[in-house]
């Protein structure tokens, strides 16, 4: 059978509630989300891999007893191991990788009952800040296909803002929860540093700099998954402060008067679309007629070390990653093999040093967050840019990274300092594509930016819109 709009874009916690009060089956949801996918995929491209026999035997069998019990999910096609079931990171090179396990998180998401369908589309290894890998084609905006989804969850943002599901798995090195959650219109908030579990094949990928979570079409369902999923592992090289009370109560609770800096120039210094700015000043606004201490801010960085010493960090991963797979030219796209042959070239010690560089940001990053509770900025410098825009000429396969480096202007330092920040859908443009706002809160405050998130969705609700393929 397949849901009716005004069911299948329900948020996870409504889907949930439904099957518990016995007014939908498990069985139907998946259904209908299965039937979703299936009419809606050859449109956008969003899911990779199906795990539709897994879900179907999931769904008919006992249920678990979480608060997402019987709600279908769909994971990236990166990290979040799934025992029995490829995962590919986008790349012909481990195109027959099967894990004989689930890594944590994926426990714990099967813990919170949720129904796990498919894999979503992802740039391969998640390098770029778009989805169009060679291996399965492009993914496309379900508010203009000619757009760009962003990366790398952008598989993941496309399925809930078309409907297919109500959340689903994302993960954020540079900004890849919440540059995809911007492009789509959806919710997406990046966890503090190790909030999360990576375990148990990882502990600290690329220093720190990645954490996991999801996008979500709700912030109550943001806040309910993050209580779901959260908590150190065994062996983790870092734990996040412990929390107060469940993010979940967080939402609708008063945020009282925050102080709110807010800036459109972003860490690189690339030029910023008008639009984006427009929406920030907007938001600036909306915060202010919300009671909250709004001036424009901004901690001071130093472009040109920070810029190279991410360079060096995320190039020397790239290259460590095609050592360990045993990986060729032949074997993955011409950027991922420049990019390695990149990394490839730095020594331990330019490593070392990159590190102290970005380590040394984040303390005077901090700082600023004295007298500030939270940063407003823009989430990316331009609107979904149309497919191809990162694509690389063959004399020179790096010109997608740096064409990438002028989009991504603000999401990089929160990973970088660890910060927990958001993605927020408040405002469209001219042409019916969202633009996010960009909140940053303290190291291990969450909390701030739940409440905050919540005053906003309800002063400025996202939920009825519908992107045209979902028409």
């Amino acid at each position: 059978m397949g849901l009716p709009d005004d069911l299948a874009f329900l948020d996870a916690t409504a889907q949930a509630e439904l099957v518990r009060n016995k007014e939908v089956q498990p069985i139907e949801l998946v259904e209908a989300a299965i039937e979703r996918i299936d009419h809606l995929n050859p449109t956008i491209n969003a899911v990779i891999l199906r795990m539709y026999d897994y879900a179907r035997e999931a769904a008919a069998g006992k249920l678990q007893s979480g608060p997402f019990a019987g709600v279908p999910f769909l994971l990236k096609d990166i990290l979040a191991f799934f025992a029995g079931h490829r995962i590919t990171h986008g790349s012909k090179l481990m195109q027959n990788f099967v894990p004989d396990h689930d890594s944590e998180l994926v426990v714990r998401l099967k813990r919170a009952g949720l129904i796990i369908l498919g894999r979503t589309n992802v740039p391969e290894f998640g390098i770029l800040p778009t989805t169009e890998p060679h291996l399965y084609g492009p993914c496309k905006n379900p508010w203009d296909t000619s757009r760009s989804t962003g990366g790398s969850s952008g598989g993941s943002a496309a399925a809930v803002a078309a409907g297919m599901v109500p959340m689903a798995h994302a993960n954020d090195g540079g900004g890849s929860i919440r540059i995809p959650a911007s492009c789509c219109g959806v919710f997406g908030l990046k966890p503090t540093r190790a909030r999360n579990p990576l375990g148990p094949d990882f502990g600290d990928l690329l220093s720190g700099t990645i954490v996991e979570h999801a996008v979500t079409r709700s912030v109550r369902d943001s806040a309910a998954l993050l209580d779901a999923t959260s908590g150190p592992d065994l062996g983790d090289p870092y734990w996040a402060p412990p929390l107060t009370r469940p993010f979940l109560q967080e939402v609708g609770k008063d945020p009282g008067k925050l102080h709110i800096a807010y800036t459109t120039k972003p860490i690189n210094d690339v030029p910023v679309h008008t639009d984006c700015i427009r929406v920030i000043e907007n938001t600036a606004k909306l915060c202010a007629d919300l009671g909250h201490e709004v001036e424009e801010s901004a901690p001071a960085i130093f472009v040109e070390p920070l810029v190279n010493a991410f360079l060096v960090l995320y190039s020397a991963g790239c290259a460590s990653s095609i050592k360990l797979l045993g990986g060729s030219r032949e074997l993955v796209e011409p950027l991922t093999w420049a990019l390695h042959e990149m990394g490839d070239q730095h020594s331990a010690t330019d490593y070392l040093m990159a590190v102290q560089t970005l380590q040394g940001m984040s303390r005077q990053v901090a700082r600023f967050f004295l007298n500030y509770d939270v940063l407003l900025t823009p989430t990316v410098s331009e609107p979904p840019v149309p497919l191809g825009t990162f694509d690389s000429p063959p004399d020179n396969p790096l010109a997608g990274i740096y064409r990438a480096m002028e989009f991504v202007g603000f999401t990089p330092l929160c990973n970088i300092t660890g910060q927990p920040a958001m993605s927020v859908p408040l405002f469209w443009n001219d042409d019916n594509l969202p633009l996010g706002s960009h909140f940053i809160g303290r190291f291990g405050d969450e909390a701030t930016l739940f409440r905050l998130a919540a005053q906003l969705e309800e002063a400025r609700p996202w939920a009825d819109r519908r992107p045209p393929v979902s028409a």
